[in-house]
């Protein structure tokens, strides 16, 4: 397992180069594809139904810090392997019976740089949920930008049926999503929400047929490795910032951030193109300074 190097007549994800890399970084725990800038991450131990343990903390901490400094980066999609997107902890990872555990330290190592680093990401995220989603699972969907689901999928907090509260930003985004007496019923009650239902109340953007979810899938993947990223990032972190935000502050934010992706090299190709009813191509680069 490891970097899954695609080959001409098939998906070519990655160059000849590239297929030396993913021969030479290995993964156990998740698979790593990559084509022109778009990155697919799937969580890949699928017969835990994709559940976090340590090694795929390792191994999802060691993707991010090449998508950070990969100058070419332009979207990140985490998927899950078999008939699960994400069970959350590990809990066979954990003997309840040896004695006091300090929960505290899974999401102060783990779960918390996790969710930051995501959110912090200067590409979209997407999420694709192709099967239950629970505790861990359920936040960790929460906190990527666009979030498709197969109509089949299910969603569960489960946090309230072994006695602890939701982490990896659950308390912080369900709410935001959901509405506060969405997110109690969803979290105190430890009922099950269908995508079409998270849909409906906010929790993700698109429920889709199972058959056509990695159509889906790819067409958005490739429609965000093809846009301007600097802006997309740009407008990410304005609408996240505005949260937390008067109106004033975020008018004025809006206006620092505009001037900035006016003098990108996307902006310039996006009006051109328009004036010259064309298809733009944008490099997603950053201004130069």
């Amino acid at each position: 397992m490891g970097i899954v190097a695609r080959t001409e007549g098939t998906d070519p994800y990655l160059s000849d180069a590239g297929m030396k890399e993913a021969r030479a970084m290995p993964f156990e725990t998740i698979l790593l594809e990559v084509n022109e800038g778009a990155y697919r991450l799937t969580l890949n131990r699928p017969e835990k139904l994709n559940s976090f343990n340590e090694k795929m903390h390792d191994e999802v901490r060691e993707v991010l810090t090449r998508i950070e400094s990969d100058t070419a980066a332009r979207v990140l999609l985490i998927t899950g392997a078999g008939r699960g997107f994400c069970a959350g902890q590990d809990l066979g990872d954990r003997d309840v019976n040896a004695g006091p555990l300090d929960l505290s330290q899974g999401p102060e190592k783990n779960y918390n740089p996790l969710i930051r680093r995501l959110v912090a990401l200067p590409i979209p995220v997407v999420c694709g949920v192709n099967g239950v989603a629970a505790g861990m699972g359920v936040n960790l969907a929460a906190a990527c930008d666009i979030t498709v689901a197969t109509k089949s999928a299910k969603f569960a907090q489960a946090f309230s049926a072994i006695g602890l509260v939701p982490d990896a930003g659950g308390t912080w985004h369900l709410p935001r999503l959901l509405g506060q007496a969405r997110a109690l019923g969803f979290t105190l009650l430890n009922e099950r929400l269908s995508a079409q239902q998270a849909e409906e109340f906010g929790l993700i953007w698109q429920a889709v047929d199972d058959e056509e979810f990695a159509e889906t899938l790819d067409a958005i993947v490739n429609r965000l490795a093809q846009a301007p990223t600097f802006g997309l990032a740009s407008a990410k972190r304005a609408i996240r910032a505005s949260w937390a935000s008067t109106l004033d502050e975020a008018l004025d934010r809006e206006r620092d951030m505009q001037k900035q992706c006016g003098l990108s090299e996307d902006y310039r190709e996006g009006v051109n193109a328009f004036k010259e009813k064309r298809k733009p191509v944008f490099s997603g680069r950053a201004p130069q300074a």
